[in-house]
């Protein structure tokens, strides 16, 4: 019997996290934004030990999954609000998961921050690739605010070791 994919997307949820989330300096207000969190551990934990942020530190370093020990790892994105309501759209990719076949997943991203809200949140949890190497995780959105477009693309590299 074939396995269901080990990547799971977990529920949006409305900045509740007990993470802090990484602020950057010297973003002028009004100007969307998304930071992130890479994290990882084992099966019971995905959040066990820091990996990077958005913010800093960026090198992005996770241990290689083994057959006697997978390394799991939560993804955790926060999309920011700006006071008018703003939409998010477009995909990123966790190039150092790994479902068993592959190591390479997308995802996409469609979320709207209401304009009294401060923060969206999306995370994914899957198993990190049991082959080592420098992979990526690629961040391609558009915000819209009031008819505006906002691009923001993020590549970070993450060396699986």
């Amino acid at each position: 019997m074939r396995q269901l994919p080990t990547v799971v997307t977990l529920a949006i949820c409305m900045a509740s996290c007990a993470k802090p989330v990484p602020e950057p300096a010297g973003l002028p207000p009004g100007v969307p934004h998304v930071s992130w969190i890479i994290m990882y551990g084992d099966r019971d934990n995905a959040d066990a030990e820091f990996a990077c942020q958005s913010t800093g530190p960026r090198e992005c370093v996770l241990p290689v999954s083994r057959p006697e020990a997978r390394v799991f790892s939560d993804v955790h994105l926060y999309f920011h609000g700006v006071g008018r309501e703003t939409t998010y759209r477009g995909t990123f990719r966790l190039e150092f998961l790994s479902d068993g076949d592959t190591t390479q997943h997308d995802f996409t991203v469609e979320t709207i921050v209401r304009g009294d809200k401060k923060i969206s949140n999306h995370a994914v949890t899957g198993i990190v690739t049991s082959k080592p190497g420098r992979y990526t995780f690629r961040l391609t959105v558009d915000a819209m605010v009031s008819g505006a477009s906002t691009p923001i693309h993020e590549d970070v590299p993450v060396q699986v070791e």
